[in-house]
Order: C-alpha cells, then sequence, then structure tokens
C-alpha cells in the first residue's frame, strides 16, 4: 500500500494504522477534519498524526468508526473517560451512546457446568456466557487415553506407555464436551480416560474428584456457586451454575478436590483413582 492508502496515528505512544475513509465516516468529527489538515491541534511527525490522548481508550474508539457499534469488555467500567474521549475527537453519536451507560452494561458472566455419570464414565458439558473464559479454559483442560487389557489394569504395576492427549468436543465458541472414566469392549480390552486441569498436574479418572477440581478452580478464578440442580431425574444429570463475581486473572484454581461440590450436593465426594 502506498501513504495514500493508510494513516497512521500515534495516539498516546500507541501506533494505530488504518484506512482514510475510516477516520472520514462521520465528516464532522475531528479526525476527519485532521485529514483534510483543518484541524492545526495534530500533528504530523515522520509521516504519522501524534495525539496527546488516552491511547488504550481510543483503541474502543477505533472499533467503534470500524463497526459502528459500541463492543466493550465484560469488566469495563471507564464509561465516563471514554465519554470525553469522544466528545473530544466530536463523535457526538458515539459520546451519546455512551451516555446511556445502563444500556451497555454487559450481562452478568454465567458459567454452566452439567455432570453426567454413567457406570464406571463421567460426562462434562461446560457452557459460558462469555466465549473467552470457555477459550481460556479450554486450554487449561487436557483429556489423555490410555488403551490397556484387563489384566494390566489389574497388574501392580503401572502401564509404560505414554499417555496420548485427546481433543476436548467444541460445539460452539460458548461451549465444551469431554469425559472420564473407563470404557470396556471387545472383551477385556477398556479404554481409560483421565482428566488434568492446569495448573494441577495430576490425571484423574474419577468423575467426582474432576468435576470437584473443575468447580474449586473456576471458583479461585472468581466465580461463585449460585445453584445446583438436577436436569433429568433419570439420568442424573447434574447442572452446577456459577456467575463472575470479580475479574479473571487467568484460570488458575486450587489444587485440592473438590470440597464446594462436596458441600453443595450435601455428600462427601467419594475418592478414585
Amino acid at each position: 500500500m502506498s501513504s495514500r492508502d493508510v494513516v497512521v496515528l500515534s495516539v498516546g505512544g500507541l501506533r494505530f494504522v488504518t484506512r482514510p475513509c475510516t477516520l472520514q465516516r462521520f465528516p464532522e468529527s475531528r479526525l476527519a477534519r485532521m485529514l483534510s489538515n483543518e484541524d492545526h491541534e495534530f500533528k504530523q511527525v515522520n509521516g504519522e498524526f501524534f495525539v496527546d490522548r488516552d491511547g488504550n481508550l481510543f483503541s474502543y474508539i477505533m472499533d467503534f468508526l470500524r463497526t459502528l457499534q459500541v463492543s466493550l469488555p465484560t469488566d469495563f467500567s471507564d464509561f465516563q473517560r471514554l465519554q470525553r474521549e469522544a466528545e473530544f475527537y466530536e463523535l457526538h453519536a458515539l459520546a451519546e451512546l455512551l451516555g446511556h451507560e445502563h444500556l451497555l452494561k454487559p450481562r452478568q458472566e454465567i458459567l454452566e457446568v452439567r455432570f453426567f455419570l454413567q457406570e464406571a464414565q463421567a460426562f462434562f458439558r461446560i457452557f459460558g456466557s462469555c466465549s473467552s473464559t470457555v477459550e481460556a479454559l479450554a486450554e487449561q483442560i487436557t483429556v489423555f487415553t490410555d488403551q490397556q487389557s484387563g489384566q494390566s489394569w489389574n497388574s501392580p504395576f503401572p502401564s509404560q506407555k505414554p499417555f496420548v492427549p485427546l481433543p476436548l468436543e467444541r460445539p460452539s465458541h460458548h461451549d465444551m464436551v469431554f469425559q472420564c472414566g473407563t470404557d470396556f469392549f471387545a472383551g477385556d480390552q477398556f479404554v481409560a480416560r483421565y482428566v488434568s486441569i492446569k495448573p494441577d498436574t495430576r490425571k484423574l479418572i474419577n468423575g467426582t474428584n474432576v468435576l470437584g477440581l473443575l468447580v474449586d478452580t473456576l471458583l479461585g478464578d472468581g466465580f461463585r456457586l449460585i445453584s445446583t440442580r438436577t436436569v433429568w431425574s433419570d439420568k442424573k444429570v447434574e447442572c452446577y451454575t456459577l456467575e463472575r463475581m470479580r475479574r479473571p486473572t487467568g484460570l488458575a484454581g486450587a489444587a485440592r478436590p473438590g470440597p464446594a461440590v462436596a458441600q453443595a450436593r450435601g455428600s462427601q465426594a467419594p475418592e478414585g483413582r
């Protein structure tokens, strides 16, 4: 691209590259007048327009110019500062939208964990209203598989074969599906699935222990358990609903197995391999 195809802005030390038509989306704004040299407050240094304003907030302004929508993070709280920035650039449409703060605030982030225990297997489905949280959690969870015979399962010597990691099922950006436990087939052959949740290094095969570690990880990341219920009584599908209470600092939960889940269910979680 030539210099006429793009515009470079340095705002508060952050560099932004965009097209002239993006800045000219609102012709009456100062950004549009800047391109026609009608606003002399914006100085051009080495081919870049220097703007002595908040660069972090300007990223939201650029997003608005590109999409004509206001998209803010779930933990965003600087509505008044962003509105002042919009007024500075004379983006009156954006400033008016930001004045309706109650309409722009996102809904509370909710995470739902469904747990189904069937014989020696446990099935999990996690749904989250915030796709980035589900994405981060998916990076923390790993399912390992190990195929053996019934004789090796009863052997006092552990298998020397390395565990094979399996990809998680992702039906959408908002949910994931995985399972743990043992599944027998073809006589004495079976497949064992273990679950590991970082930063815990254990590989757990017992579904109740995996559930406890999962909920403790979410509690350590700022969620709180607000309800438990049985979805289908005949299949005993349990649903745990959690609500975000504070800003995430990265999914890093405690290493202990599920006391919170045991308390919610009213029974002690059984131990498992």
